[in-house]
């Protein structure tokens, strides 16, 4: 079973959770730690001769260290790019927590030091028309890390979400900003207020990066606060 297990969200759709996320896996990786990492539904995938598949999902299966059959890393891979209840209902498909459930349980029985699970848009993505994305990480107990993208309007963003996963009962282990324009005023404020309002660690604070990659985004992380002896 892994060690350490956490699930990504987003304050928001597009604020870099694979990024982040495939960024945990490098920084793991530098400390020559095992990793697994996995996109349970992934839409907006595109056909390859090993059937649809999502570009996020390909970098997480690329960065971790255990090497895994793409359908264990993205098992629900929808082609429309929509929101995913949208994306099932298009295909005539139905997606439910306990079907995701299982298959995360199936990859954090993984003897790993971590693993990680990215979910998809924000904390209350639609699954079907009763369950919402946030109901596995509940369900599984994972703590959560925030990916929160910094620009004129994050804070409301942010601190919702907070309140969220506080009401959900779900542990948020720590919040990363990443920096999504570079050209947001105050910027900086905006993160000294976030720090202040937000009652669980800064994991790193993201710069704008005109190209980013995982490796870059990596030196900009510090994990310790969350995973001691990793």
């Amino acid at each position: 079973m892994a060690k350490h297990k956490f699930f990504i969200a987003g304050s928001e759709t597009g604020v870099g959770k694979t990024l982040i996320g495939s960024a945990m896996l490098v920084a793991a990786g530098k400390k020559s730690r095992s990793t697994v990492a996995m996109k349970p539904v992934a839409t907006g995938c595109r056909q390859t001769d090993s059937g649809f598949q999502s570009d996020d999902a390909l970098q997480l299966q690329e960065l971790m260290s255990v090497s895994m059959p793409y359908q264990q890393v993205n098992p629900v891979a929808l082609e429309p790019l929509a929101a995913p209840h949208v994306a099932a209902e298009l295909l005539g498909k139905r997606i439910m927590v306990s079907q995701l459930v299982g298959f995360c349980r199936g990859v954090l029985m993984q003897a790993v030091d971590l693993a990680i699970i990215e979910g998809s848009g924000g904390w209350r993505e639609r699954l079907n028309s009763r369950e919402t994305l946030a109901g596995v990480p509940k369900e599984l107990n994972l703590p959560v890390v925030l990916i929160v993208g910094i620009h004129r309007d994050c804070l409301n963003h942010a601190m919702l979400t907070v309140e969220a996963i506080a009401r959900d009962g779900v542990s948020l282990a720590g919040w990363v900003a990443n920096d999504l324009s570079g050209d947001t005023i105050g910027r900086n404020e905006l993160v000294v207020t976030l720090k202040s309002l937000i009652h669980a660690p800064c994991l790193g604070d993201i710069p704008f990066l005109k190209s980013p990659t995982p490796e870059e985004a990596a030196t900009h992380l510090s994990l310790d606060y969350v995973i001691s002896g990793l």
